[in-house]
């Protein structure tokens, strides 16, 4: 069993540890807040675009265009958004494995890194790190979702990749997220999309038709990627809430538990020395 200076130690140890996972679940909330709002306020632009795009997918037939049309490479680009901190339960692997886990080749993958935690991992894995962009996302703008988008797609361009891809956590609300992998490039209609009933109602083009995706597909394309910073930014700070009020809430059981230990231990103490004293003054008489 142990010593009564060994579990004073431990409780001690645990009480201080107990302090770091309240008050990172204090900052994590916060951060939640502020994260929260800036993802709902781009929900709106951010469906409003998804609409638009899938809206003149639907009406306008036989589009040709370079960004409806895959080439001839078989490397796919993954823009992969984890954090650049841990202790968030299972945020940033549940990331890595919808990659590694998933139907992709590792030969015919190159990741664009958003979030030094997939960086890390990717490489472990054998992944090709085409651009390190970890910075980003601990502040993310508008501007770098633009800067993101316009690079990937001159590598589409140039048919350097085949298939563009975005891996983000979707923010469904504080308790749950949602590990998402969305086909970017080339822009395919969504199967699964509701069809309004006037799809069937011609769709004019100004500018002509590929000029017009030409124009709005950059757009799209940042866009999903900026909404991906924005859900992913409150997602990793509602799981990293969840797993420092967890760790809290199992400190402060082992603390029970070593209160609980550390007082039998003091009463067989007390009781020892009692024994000995009685013993001791028998023995004299």
């Amino acid at each position: 069993m142990a010593s009564m200076r060994d579990i004073k130690r431990r409780k001690g140890s645990v009480q201080s540890t107990q302090q770091i996972t309240k008050a990172m679940k204090l900052v994590s909330t916060v951060k939640l807040q502020k994260a929260k709002q800036k993802a709902e306020q781009t929900t709106n632009y951010f469906d409003a675009m998804y609409n638009t795009v899938q809206n003149m997918l639907a009406k306008a037939k036989n589009i040709n265009h370079p960004y409806l049309q895959a080439s001839s490479s078989t490397k796919k680009l993954v823009i992969m958004i984890t954090s650049n901190k841990g202790l968030a339960g299972g945020y940033n692997s549940n990331i890595i494995k919808l990659i590694t886990q998933g139907e992709f080749d590792k030969a015919d993958v190159k990741i664009m890194a958003v979030g030094r935690k997939g960086k890390e991992a990717m490489t472990r894995y054998g992944y090709e790190i085409y651009k390190d962009c970890c910075e980003i996302i601990d502040g993310p703008t508008y501007e770098d979702a633009r800067a993101l988008a316009k690079e990937a797609l001159e590598l589409f361009a140039k048919g350097e990749v085949g298939e563009l891809y975005l891996a983000y956590t979707h923010f469904k609300n504080t308790v749950s997220h949602i590990p998402t992998l969305v086909k970017l490039l080339p822009v395919e209609a969504d199967a699964n999309r509701e069809v309004a009933q006037d799809c069937n109602i011609p769709m004019n083009f100004e500018p002509a038709e590929e000029e017009a995706l030409q124009l709005i597909i950059p757009t799209y394309i940042t866009s999903l990627i900026y909404g991906g910073m924005m859900e992913s930014v409150a997602s990793e700070n509602g799981a990293r809430m969840q797993a420092m009020d967890s760790a809290t809430s199992n400190a402060e059981e082992i603390i029970d538990k070593l209160t609980l230990q550390y007082n039998r231990a003091r009463q067989g103490a007390i009781t020892q020395e009692l024994t000995e004293i009685i013993a001791g003054a028998q023995a004299i008489s």
